[in-house]
């Protein structure tokens, strides 16, 4: 049997508490976490603790959060369907931020099938869940990924994403289609965010800039992709925990202006929303390895390395409805963020 829910549901900024956030001990997830924490929100966090990168970290992460008298953590993979259910019915969560999911492009070309299990298996459970509980609004996390094949920048949500070039993001679109489902079916109002290379304290060890800070301090050469000649929309963490704490309090309503022979894939007649949440300032790779060689005071070496497979050109996040629909944007400039990241790299790990 499951704890007793934390307390009486409360509203928060417009979002409904208590706030169930799944994948917890993950960067957004625990950085989330947080922000509702903060807001007054009764949170309870799940998370499997797999071994896809250092659990340490994860577990460092989630230590920042115990502390609250407001959070719950229950150990749960979110495949297990039956211990969803039960953890729903116990919880009896208001607002769901859905961010478990098995990430990472790199990892899809080997192990195909974790991401059905987690991705796919995972969100089903939740969106049953959601069906079966009293749910005032699912958020779930998707990725600027689905843009794929696409090039006509800045990005925008209602335009298409149907050329995906990797599993996970076909994945990540995948649950795009089954929330707007699950929304017509059900009327569960739901929201997808498309986060746009994600940085800061607190990292992903997979992610290029935990990985050349790592390299660069050991002396180490750092594998530089198409020379460089990339383009990533970088944003920082606490931007992307604002704009998730203000969407969750967004509750999408259908659309009115919603053309079914002419329709946008952000919006829909039943209460589905589709955002992105990006810097809008696009940055070339190189120009971002230049930073964090300043802040770390020694330069790269460099290995320098043909475009890899599931790799995109660029992105660049077209943000007019989350600034329109939330009066937010991301501010975080990479010359203030990265210098963030290593002050805490260095401190975490002790350099």
């Amino acid at each position: 049997m499951l704890n007793a829910g934390l307390g009486e549901k409360t509203e928060k900024n417009g979002l409904s508490s208590p706030v169930l956030v799944t994948g917890v001990a993950g960067f957004i997830g625990a950085a989330v976490a947080r922000q509702c924490l903060d807001a007054g929100c009764d949170v309870v966090g799940i998370d499997n603790l797999n071994s896809y990168y250092d659990v340490n970290l994860k577990k460092a992460r989630l230590a920042q959060l115990e502390g609250h008298n407001r959070f719950r953590f229950e150990k749960l993979d979110i495949a297990e369907e039956t211990a969803v259910a039960e953890l729903f019915t116990d919880a009896t969560p208001k607002t769901v931020i859905h961010l478990a999911a098995q990430a990472g492009v790199r990892h899809s070309l080997h192990a195909p099938f974790d991401y059905a299990e987690a991705n796919l298996r995972g969100f089903l459970a939740i969106l049953e869940a959601c069906r079966a509980g009293d749910v005032a609004h699912l958020v779930y996390a998707s990725t600027s990924s689905v843009y794929g094949a696409r090039t006509d920048y800045p990005l925008s949500e209602h335009k298409g994403a149907d050329h995906p070039v990797s599993l996970y993001a076909a994945t990540k679109r995948s649950n795009e289609l089954m929330a707007h489902a699950y929304s017509h079916l059900f009327g569960i109002p739901v929201t997808g965010l498309r986060f746009f290379t994600v940085y800061g304290p607190w990292g992903r060890p997979d992610m290029a800039l935990f990985r050349f800070t790592e390299r660069i301090l050991k002396d180490e050469p750092i594998d530089v992709y198409n020379q460089g000649d990339m383009v990533r929309d970088f944003t920082y963490i606490d931007d992307i925990a604002a704009g998730v704490f203000r969407l969750a309090g967004h509750i999408p309503a259908p659309a009115p202006d919603w053309n079914s022979t002419a329709p946008s894939p952000a919006t829909s007649y039943v209460p589905y929303r589709v955002y992105n949440i990006g810097s809008n300032r696009p940055v070339r790779l190189n120009d971002m390895i230049a930073v964090l060689e300043d802040a770390l005071g020694r330069k790269a070496i460099r290995n320098e390395l043909p475009m890899q497979p599931g790799d995109v050109q660029g992105t660049h996040a077209d943000v007019r409805d989350l600034i329109e629909d939330c009066g937010f944007a991301p501010q975080t400039r990479i010359e203030t963020g990265i210098p963030r990241f290593v002050e805490w790299y260095k401190n975490f790990y002790q350099v």
